[in-house]
């Protein structure tokens, strides 16, 4: 496992450079208190980044960091047996634990609405990583339920009363 965290931290810090955006990355390990699990955190040193280029490796409603996060779990994990494979999560300037606020905050918002109303909502504009973090929130809350409808890439999460 520590071989293939390192693998994950080596091939990162080879893509920024290949990019043109040379920085360390450091390993956190964060514990997921949804899950009752332990992630790795592959967390990019942005000390030297000028501003314009960390808005660039994060992109539009962070579709860079998402890409990256996406490469990084599918490359590092090709070639590993699935019960050893690791999930990483790929973190710059904070952009994920803010947008991590941002998400519990509107599903606590959704939460209420469809209790209220008794009607399904959408939420729309998710990446898939955001999704599944949505459905993590509402794995444990008995009176709602949450499904994705549509295709790629106007796929939507559902919530609507669990009957």
């Amino acid at each position: 496992m520590e071989q293939q965290i390192q693998i994950g931290q080596e091939w990162l810090e080879k893509l920024l450079q290949l990019m043109g955006f040379p920085s360390q990355v450091k390993i956190e390990y964060r514990e997921n208190d949804l899950e009752g699990t332990q992630e790795c955190w592959l967390i990019i040193d942005e000390s030297q980044m000028p501003p314009e280029s960390i808005s660039r490796l994060l992109g539009e409603k962070g579709e860079g960091i998402d890409a990256i996060q996406y490469l990084a779990n599918t490359l590092i994990n090709l070639t590993t047996d699935s019960v050893e494979q690791q999930g990483f999560t790929v973190e710059l300037n904070g952009y994920r634990w803010q947008r991590m606020e941002q998400l519990k905050n509107l599903t606590e918002e959704i939460a209420q609405k469809v209790r209220q109303t008794g009607q399904e909502m959408e939420m729309m504009d998710l990446s898939s990583a955001e999704r599944r973090q949505v459905h993590s929130f509402f794995k444990n809350i008995e009176d709602l339920a949450t499904e994705s409808r549509g295709q790629e890439p106007h796929r939507r999460l559902i919530v609507k009363p669990r009957y």
